[in-house]
């Protein structure tokens, strides 16, 4: 059965409600203190199978997931259980965001998690769960609608692909930013996370989207499934 969290008062109702999924206590429990700490989340309640996360989702109404990718369960497709759950409570409640957090930098994984879609996603290596400022970035914008893939597996394919003589015409800086716009950021967070000005980050992205022939959109889960499109071309 899920283990409560504790629902708050006033502060609670203004932060986003959260369910957080991993079979080992002690990695949910870390995860809901820590979660808990930053005074933006509330947890809603921890579970520790694929089956207990649906049900939670469905009683708890929540804003987002944080979901492990791998959790035993009959019935579910073995290693991608967090996965499936996810795309399960995404066609039975649009409007809650999920985050699967998962120890697999191959794309392989990655591509599971967004096949049928972007919006409301978000995959990143469980080594995120120790910056609480980039998994709180995930869950802010899931629960927007948006998307992210972590910037590890990006990067793990943009060598790839440079091994292979595959970087199309892109320079060293538009790869940069390629990373970035795939963790989800906007134009001014890539700005203030490469030291560029904002304008600069402009002209990169309408580079990009020039070069790989892609079409350029405000909204953020296009611009990672742009890149998720390019990527995958490979």
């Amino acid at each position: 059965m899920p283990e409560p969290g504790p629902r708050g008062g006033e502060t609670a109702a203004r932060r986003l409600r959260a369910v957080v999924a991993d079979d080992h206590y002690l990695v949910r429990e870390g995860t809901r203190q820590l979660l808990e700490s930053s005074g933006e989340v509330a947890v809603a309640g921890t579970v520790g199978t694929p089956a207990e996360l649906v049900d939670a989702v469905r009683r708890l109404a929540p804003d987002v997931v944080v979901t492990d990718i791998r959790m035993p369960g009959e019935g579910w497709r073995p290693g991608f259980e967090g996965i499936d759950a996810a795309h399960r409570i995404r066609q039975e409640h649009p409007g809650v965001g999920v985050v699967v957090l998962s120890q697999f930098a191959d794309s392989l994984y990655a591509f599971q998690l967004f096949r049928q879609g972007t919006e409301g996603f978000a995959y990143l290596l469980k080594d995120r769960v120790g910056d609480l400022g980039e998994l709180l970035g995930a869950i802010r914008s899931v629960a927007r609608g948006g998307s992210v893939i972590d910037a590890k597996v990006v990067e793990g394919l943009l060598a790839r692909r440079a091994v292979r003589g595959e970087q199309e015409a892109l320079t060293p800086r538009e790869r940069d930013v390629l990373r970035e716009m795939a963790f989800g950021r906007s134009n001014g967070g890539i700005a203030r996370s490469l030291a560029l000005s904002v304008s600069a980050v402009e002209k990169n992205v309408n580079s990009i989207f020039l070069k790989l022939g892609l079409e350029s959109s405000p909204d953020t889960h296009r611009r990672v499934a742009a890149v998720l499109a390019y990527l995958g071309a490979s």
